[in-house]
Order: structure tokens, then sequence, then C-alpha cells
């Protein structure tokens, strides 16, 4: 019996043994056999199999994401060119505060792992993912190079293994420094704040390099999901503040900040200053956006290469990530901007006020036909004309789409307003909005500091200082003076009668006779150059006109830079040439140059994306009056701010009394320095003009309505020196504020050979022995 049962403990010990070695030859086969899958798996992904996977090269030269930045001569940014706002910096620039929360909240191993973080994937399967996911720094790389979400689980696993694969390859190819940078390069933080560079000035107005720990948390709490934990959302504030100081406890945690630098950082609030960077947003909207036209013609001229076709390749603004350095200095363009801004609100609410019982405001001395031929003209040119015309939709219908009201969001001084309106009636609210342009640019190197173009490049795209051109009124006047002074060897002392003087039909191409009047209708006597200009007296333009004709003074205009076509005929004395401010400012700089006319310049450098520099600009001179003439032009303008419509400038006095006038014009401003300027008016205030010359600044200021039916009923609030003349002033106050902007308030440079008398003040009778010059014989 014992014999037996040993025989039969033998016998399932046999039977026993045999199945452990079956169940691990299974478990042996599954394993080895599911390592040969997965290794199969993701050599299968490594040769593109499932799909062919990103280069390398598409991280280091991206086809279609590079921003073309646009600096300003102070070295700041004023925004980009994009498709993508994507603005790659390297590693040394991002602060060790930012690097240190994005390694201690996504990647706590990033240091010791080789792509895949296998610690980290264990823990993630055993707690199901409810103890966070595990893809590491590079993986998270990896994923964003797929652009297109995985529509299913079967591609999302699919794309999972690309990632493993990539993540390797992307450990070997690169230093882990040189992955944290093309991982926050790539992240698309919303709002277009597409990479670290662009979020850091988006989100807090600074470069990356100056983000405190506390924006660096910010910024880091947002890659776990840019929408859920966005600062600027309101709806996910809280989050974002919640987020940020999981990211400060997870820094503690990682020996990053001590305890009581967490607790601390933890307790302050979320400060952000979202400065949007989109194609309107910003400041030198319109410089940027004119910036396009002048970098169209440069692409056209300076081809890239040729590609392996033999086919001329060329520079994409958008694209191919140049950085274009320009004149503009940040710091004088946003003085520009606050000016105009600050004039033109307190301008419009007395226009409004005007208007209130004006029965076809905004427009005047015009009827309903006219009126109707402006709409007609605004509804034609509008975007939504185009946009029906080309979606096959008849006329009828178009015009009837401009009577449906509609919701949209208007401009206000006080912040754009949400609405329900027509179109038609936007057309009116619109036409409603007096407009202006600026432009400051230094006449000894054509450089262009300020240019504003309008008073809002999201509702009002059409640019005022080189597209727009209006009639110059009085500023025309200057030319003709320094036409006649380098001619004639006039002086600003020398006297002619201010009577009515008549250019008969037929002489200077005059078709009937010409005599105009002085605007103030004030006359008799004799007045000097300098008096004359000064109050802008027609009666002298017309005399000095009459000597020495249309045709010299159109000729200097042209040399000047002038290419608009102007009328040979003596009423341009008067100013009725239609031109640009652009045209104005790049004239009147050859007053403070001595003479010599210098090509306004805008760009300075543009430089590829590896730093290359491929522009630099020349400047472009000619001479074009002599140097002793330009002076005294320089001195017949100064009589216009020391006792003509420009002499405001130098109030130094204030009331306490309520003036609406002085309200709208800013003044007292206080200037006691030389300033060289002219004001314009036009006929029926439509334009108001006013060009200010210091030694190394001349900056010109024009408004007026879109239509030249849009102005005010009178010359109080019409004329130049109300209308454009404030903006100057209180830019100029701005600008002498700062002097590291090293703006002159001193002399105009006297030539050494000067011969012309200018020095009026020793005729005034105060000895016997001096003379009073004589009256110029014509």
């Amino acid at each position: 019996m014992a014999k037996k049962a040993v025989k039969k403990t033998k016998k399932k010990q046999s039977k026993s043994g045999s199945a452990v070695v079956k169940y691990l030859k299974w478990f042996w086969g599954l394993f080895i056999g599911g390592l040969a899958a997965i290794v199969l798996v993701f050599l299968l992904a490594s040769w593109n199999v499932f799909g062919t996977l990103p280069t390398f090269e598409q991280l280091e030269n991206p086809e279609s994401n590079l921003a073309t930045k646009i600096l300003s001569a102070d070295g700041k940014q004023l925004g980009t060119y994009f498709n993508e706002n994507r603005t790659p910096i390297k590693y040394e620039d991002l602060p060790q505060n930012l690097v240190d929360a994005l390694v201690a909240t996504e990647d706590e191993r990033y240091y010791e792992h080789s792509g895949i973080d296998f610690r980290g994937f264990a823990r993630a399967v055993a707690a199901l993912g409810s103890d966070g996911g595990a893809s590491t720094i590079t993986q998270q790389l990896s994923k964003l190079l797929f652009s297109d979400p995985p529509d299913n689980t079967l591609e999302r696993l699919i794309q999972k293994v690309k990632e493993w694969v990539i993540s390797t390859r992307l450990e070997r190819q690169y230093t882990k420094e040189e992955i944290i940078a093309m991982y926050l390069n790539k992240f698309d933080f919303l709002f277009n704040a597409i990479g670290i560079s662009s979020a850091s000035r988006i989100y807090f107005d600074k470069e990356v390099d100056e983000l405190t720990v506390s924006e660096s948390a910010v910024l880091v709490a947002m890659l776990k999901n840019p929408r859920q934990y966005n600062p600027h959302r309101e709806i996910s504030k809280e989050k974002s503040l919640r987020r940020r100081n999981q990211v400060f406890k997870q820094m503690e945690r990682n020996g990053m900040l001590t305890t009581a630098e967490k607790d601390s950082l933890q307790a302050m609030p979320l400060i952000l200053r979202y400065t949007p960077e989109g194609h309107a947003d910003g400041i030198a909207t319109y410089f940027r956006e004119n910036l396009k036209k002048f970098m169209s013609q440069w692409i056209k001229e300076n081809p890239k290469g040729e590609d392996a076709e033999g086919n001329l390749e060329y520079y994409n603004i958008y694209r191919d990530g140049l950085t274009i350095t320009t004149t503009i200095d940040s710091r004088m363009q946003k003085m520009a901007e606050e000016a105009v801004a600050q004039h033109m609100a307190k301008l419009q609410k007395e226009f409004d006020r005007q208007n209130e019982k004006n029965k076809t405001a905004p427009f005047r001395d015009i009827d309903q036909d006219e009126i109707d031929l402006i709409f007609e003209r605004a509804m034609k040119s509008s975007s939504r004309w185009r946009l029906m015309k080309r979606a096959g939709k008849t006329e009828e219908e178009i015009r009837k789409s401009f009577d449906v009201k509609t919701d949209m969001s208007i401009f206000s001084w006080q912040g754009d307003i949400d609405t329900l309106m027509t179109p038609r009636d936007s057309i009116r609210y619109y036409k409603r909005f007096l407009r202006t342009g600026l432009m400051s640019m230094v006449p000894q190197t054509g450089e262009v500091r300020a240019w504003v173009g309008g008073i809002n490049m999201r509702h009002f795209q059409f640019d005022h200082v080189q597209t727009g051109k209006r009639q110059v009124g009085s500023t025309f006047k200057p030319f003709l003076y320094a036409t006649a002074v380098d001619q004639l060897h006039l002086s600003p002392c020398d006297t002619l009668p201010n009577t009515i003087y008549s250019i008969p039909a037929g002489k200077h191409g005059n078709t009937k006779d010409w005599a105009p009047k002085n605007s103030g209708g004030e006359y008799g006597g004799m007045i000097t150059m300098k008096d004359a200009l000064a109050q802008s007296v027609n009666t002298v333009s017309a005399r000095l006109m009459d000597k020495v004709g249309p045709a010299p003074v159109i000729d200097l205009v042209r040399k000047l830079g002038v290419s608009a076509d102007i009328p040979e005929v003596p009423s341009i004395a008067l100013g009725t040439p239609d031109l640009s401010l652009y045209e104005m400012v790049s004239a009147y700089s050859a007053f403070a140059n001595q003479g010599v006319y210098v090509t306004p310049q805008i760009v300075s450098t543009i430089q590829d994306k590896n730093g290359t520099i491929l522009y630099q600009h020349i400047p472009e001179t000619r001479d074009v009056l002599s140097a002793e003439a330009a002076y005294v032009t320089l001195q017949l303008m100064e009589g216009v701010t020391q006792a003509g419509s420009g002499q405001r400038l130098r109030t130094t006095w204030a009331t306490n009394r309520t003036d609406y006038k002085r309200a709208v014009t800013g003044y007292p401003y206080g200037f006691t320095n030389p300033i060289a300027g002219k004001t314009g008016t036009t006929q029926n205030q439509s334009d108001g003009w006013f060009m200010g010359i210091v030694p190394n600044l001349v900056t010109g200021v024009w408004v007026g309505g879109d239509d030249r039916a849009t102005h005010f009923p009178s010359l109080r609030y019409g004329q130049g020196a109300t209308m454009a003349l404030p903006i100057w002033g209180m830019y100029m106050k701005d600008v002498y504020a700062n002097e590291d902007l090293d703006i002159s308030k001193g002399e105009f440079e006297k030539p050494e050979d000067l011969s012309i008398e200018i020095d009026c003040e020793k005729y005034k009778g105060t000895g016997v022995d001096e003379e009073i010059p004589d009256e110029i014989d014509f």
C-alpha cells in the first residue's frame, strides 16, 4: 500500500512539474513574444509603416511658423508678421526660474531618463492614470509635432508609439537644454501667443529673460491645458491661480523653492499685463501696415536664391523669421499716439456738440444728392459689398443687406461698443469721426521716428500719413517764400504792401483774373515778409507768386520729394494742391538740414533668421536749396510761433474759468526754444495742418474728416491752430520731458556766410540813424 502511495505521489508530482514547465514556457513565450511584438511595433513605426514621422528639420527649420519681428530703433518689439506668431529663442535666453518650474511640474526626472520615463509610466499604469500621466517633456514635444489629433483610440495608440520613437531620437540628436527650448518655442499658449517668447510679451508685456518666478509659474501652469488654465479668460482665472500655486508646490518638493518662498509666492495675486499682438494690436499699427509695402518691394528686388529646379525663391515675411529693425523710436511713437488720442477725443466731443442741431450731420454745405453719393461710394468700397459680390449676390440683394440690422462692435473714444445697427447707419456713424495723421522725422538722416496714420487701425484702416492726400492750405506757403528768398535774395525784414493784388488772366497760366483775399479781411499799410507769413497774408503771397512764377515753386517742391501732380497756376500759392503728410514732412526737413533733402528712411536693417544682414540702409540725399535760403526760410517760419497762428505754443499762463476751447486745445504749452512752424487751413475748414520744426526733428500733423463735407462750421475750431497744432504741442512736451531722446532745444544752425539780414528788431525805430528797409519794388 505504501509503495502504491509513493508511486501515486510521484506521478502527481511529475504531472505537476510538467504543468509548471508548461506554464513557464507559456509565460516566457508570451513575455518574449510581447517584447518582440512591442519591438516590432516600434520598428514598424520607425520605418514609417504607420505614417511618416516628422523630421528634425521641422523643428529647426519649420516652413511656415517663424514670425518676422519688427523692432524699433531703441530695440523694442513693435509687432510681428505671422501665420503663427512664433519667435524662437535659445535656451540661454530662458530664465532659470522658468526652466525650474517646467522640470518640477512636467518632468521631475527629466535629466535622468532618455526620453521615456519608465518609472513614471509604470506608476501611471498601476494607478490607471488617476495619479497623472507619464509623458516626459520630450514626449510632449514629440506630440506637438502632430498637427492633426487622432480620431479614435487605435490612432491615439499608434501616435503614442510614434511619440516614443521620436522621443528617443530627439534625446540622441539634441541636448536636454535644446529639447526644453524646442518645446517652449513650439507650444501654443493661445491668443496668438505661440511659443514662450510671444507668450511672455502677450501675457506680461516683457521679454522672456525678464519673467519673475510667479510669471514663469503662470505660463508653465498653462502647459497642462492652455484654455482651462488661461489667466486672461475670466472663466478660467481661478483655475489658473490654483494651477500656478501647484507649480510652486512642485518647485518646493524638488528643492527649487524653500517653504517660506512657496508660501509667499502662493499668497501673491495673479497679475497680468495683457498686450495682444494681432495685426491691428499694439503700437505703430499703421506704420507696420505701411512697412509691408516696403518689404513687398524689397522682396521682389532681392530673391534669396534658386530652388532645385532653378526657379527663383523669395522671402516670405509671414514664415521666414526675418528681423526688421526700423527707424521708429518706440518711446516717441507711444508719445505721438497718446497725444493723438488725448486731443482727438476732446476735439470729437466738441465736434459732436456743434452737430447736435445740424440736420445733415455730420456733413455741411452739401445737399441730399451729394450725401447720397457719399453713401454710394462708401457702400461700394466696403468689404461687405466686395464679399457679397464675390459670392454671386445681385446688386439689389447687396443694397438691401445694408438696411438689415446686424450685431457689430463699433468704435468710441470710451472703448468699443457692442450694438445692433444697420450697415448703412454704421457708415453715417463712422463718417462723423474726425481723422488725423502724424509723422515725425530726423531731418539730417531721414529716419522716421513716429508714424500715426489714424485714430484706430482696427476700425479706421486708411493711412493718413502716406496714402491719404489732402489740400495743404497755407503750409504750402513756405515753399513759395523759399523760392522767393533763393531767387530774389529777400530778407524776412523786407516789406510789401498789404493790399489787394491781382494777377490778370493769361499770365502764369491763369484763365481769369486772380486776386485772393486775406482770410481776416484786413488790408492796408506795409508788412514785413516775416509777419506776412506769420499771419498767412494772401495778398503778399499773390505778389510773390507773380514775381517768381509757379514753375520755379513747383520745381523746388519736386526736388523736395513731392511727386503729386501740381498744376502750374498762381493759386497754388494758397495751398490748393493735395499732398500727403509724408511728402510734407520730408520736404520741410530740408529747411532744417541746410537745404539738403534726405529721402525718408523707415528701415535700418533686415536680417534673416540666422542673423545674417540682408539689407542695410544707405541714405539718399541731394542739394535742393542753398544753406542761406533754407536758414532764412526757417527764420520766416519762426515768426509763425512768435507772433502768428502758432503763437499759442509760447503760452505759459492758464485760467480757472471754464473755457472749452482751451480744454480742447490743451495749452498752455510754454515752449521757449526756437520753433519754426506753419499752420494751414483749407476752404470750409475741411483740413487743419501744423508743421513744426526744431533743429533735429520735423513733425507734421493733419486733422480733418473722411470727407471734405465733414468739418467745423467756423474757424474758431476749424483752423489748423486748433485742430492740428495741439497734437504737436502735447507730443513735443512729452518728447522734451525725456532727455534720453536728445531732441534739441537750441538755435537752428546758422550758415557762416549769411549775407541776408534776418534781425528785424533794429528796424523798429529805436534810433534816428536806423532805417526801415525800402519797399520791395514789385
